[in-house]
């Protein structure tokens, strides 16, 4: 037996074991309930205030990033922006340097071909002036040989009588005597660099009479004419004529690199053809010609002008090609100028195309990582529904011993 005191009345009464026992066992599931509640309601409170923590700080964290992924995108973006500009006003500025210079190529070609053409313009002016003045300098030349023609007759008289005086080759003999001493009187004066000789070389056989030569300054061949003369008396038995020598004479220009051919001839004295002075006989012969003794020191010069003549045009002819040659080279150079600059801006076009596909790719990965970021936030907000979807039937279940309390806890409470 145990003395048991009332703490309200405070009388004091005798309970025996059984009851004693289940008095504390009453005071016992009491305080274990009591205990167990604040316990319950303690862990929900420390729960929700640790949600409440992890879902501010998981906020704070993802609103950091965010606003970092932000910034970096924003100044990507920026980044971007900026070169494209910059690109564009490289190629801007590359557009008009090239059309610049396309423009002041065009300029300087069309000025060369104008130059081009008036120097042209000139050269034909000069040309037209030139046969102005060789048709004047002809026709006075025309004038004096017919002032020549005119004393034909005594030189043929003179010829005549002394052929009478002379054998056939003294006669010829003299003839070339004549050649020689007429030239030689100009040859100081008018003939400076000029060759005159006999043709002494008769290694393939035959030989001509006098070779004339004349060079320029640079030592340049300006011209070259074999002479042949030939003559007879009234009393030889065969008479000769001109015809008779032309094919030796062409043989031995020939041989002797000459370019003219000249026989020098008192042969058909009565021949109206011949006794005009000069004969061309090319029809026969390349650059041939027949001719009176009178005629020696003209066909020379006329002969000699025509050549000056001759290289001056061709002079003038390979400068006109030399300046053509010149605009084709400039022109191919413009062309492979507009080649290359095309070259490197299609390389430059290309390479702004792979950096604004670089920068793309850039933003796309950022996208990525953002949405990746985004959803760690769902997942963290899925955590957090479940555990404030937690309650203490959840927690009980498949545990009988805590099922069991719970249940035993709800009985008393009914």
């Amino acid at each position: 037996m145990n003395d048991i005191m009332c703490p309200h009345c405070k009388k004091v009464f005798k309970v025996d074991e059984a009851g004693y026992a289940d008095i504390l066992k009453q005071v016992r599931d009491h305080q274990f309930e009591e205990e167990l509640q604040k316990r319950l309601n303690l862990a929900e409170k420390e729960k929700e205030n640790a949600v409440k923590l992890a879902e501010a700080n998981t906020k704070n964290l993802l609103q950091e990033e965010l606003a970092k992924k932000d910034k970096e995108i924003s100044d990507l973006k920026a980044q971007k922006e900026s070169e494209i500009s910059e690109m564009k006003s490289k190629i801007q500025i590359a557009e008009t340097e090239k059309k610049l210079t396309v423009s002041e190529a065009i300029k300087k070609i069309e000025k060369e071909r104008d130059d081009l053409a008036n120097a042209l313009k000139n050269k034909e002016t000069e040309r037209q002036l030139l046969e102005k003045s060789l048709n004047e300098k002809f026709s006075a030349e025309l004038k004096i040989k017919d002032d020549i023609i005119k004393m034909k007759d005594e030189e043929i008289d003179l010829r005549k009588d002394m052929k009478l005086k002379l054998s056939t080759k003294m006669i010829g003999e003299t003839l070339e005597q004549h050649c020689e001493t007429e030239f030689n009187k100009l040859r100081a004066t008018a003939f400076q660099k000029a060759y005159f000789e006999k043709d002494n070389d008769a290694r393939s056989g035959s030989k001509g009479d006098y070779i004339y030569k004349e060079f320029d300054d640079g030592g340049n061949e300006i011209i070259s004419i074999m002479f042949e003369m030939k003559n007879e008396g009234d009393e030889t038995a065969t008479k000769k004529k001109n015809e008779d020598f032309l094919a030796k004479l062409d043989k031995d220009r020939n041989e002797k690199a000459c370019e003219y051919a000249v026989l020098v001839s008192l042969l058909e004295a009565e021949s109206g053809l011949y006794n005009t002075g000069i004969v061309d006989v090319s029809h026969k012969f390349t650059k041939m010609y027949v001719i009176r003794p009178q005629f020696f020191i003209p066909i020379i010069t006329l002969l000699r002008n025509a050549a000056l003549n001759s290289m001056k045009y061709k002079a003038e002819l390979a400068l006109i090609r030399n300046q053509n040659i010149d605009i084709t080279n400039f022109e191919e150079n413009i062309t492979k100028f507009k080649e290359g600059f095309a070259r490197n801006y299609e390389i430059a076009s290309r390479k702004f195309k792979t950096a604004i596909d670089e920068i793309d790719k850039t933003i796309i990965h950022l996208q990525k990582t953002k949405d990746a970021l985004l959803s760690s936030e769902n997942n963290l907000r899925l955590a957090n529904n479940k555990a404030e979807d937690l309650t203490i039937k959840k927690l009980t279940s498949g545990n009988p011993t805590m099922k069991a309390k719970f249940d035993e806890l709800s009985d008393k409470t009914k």
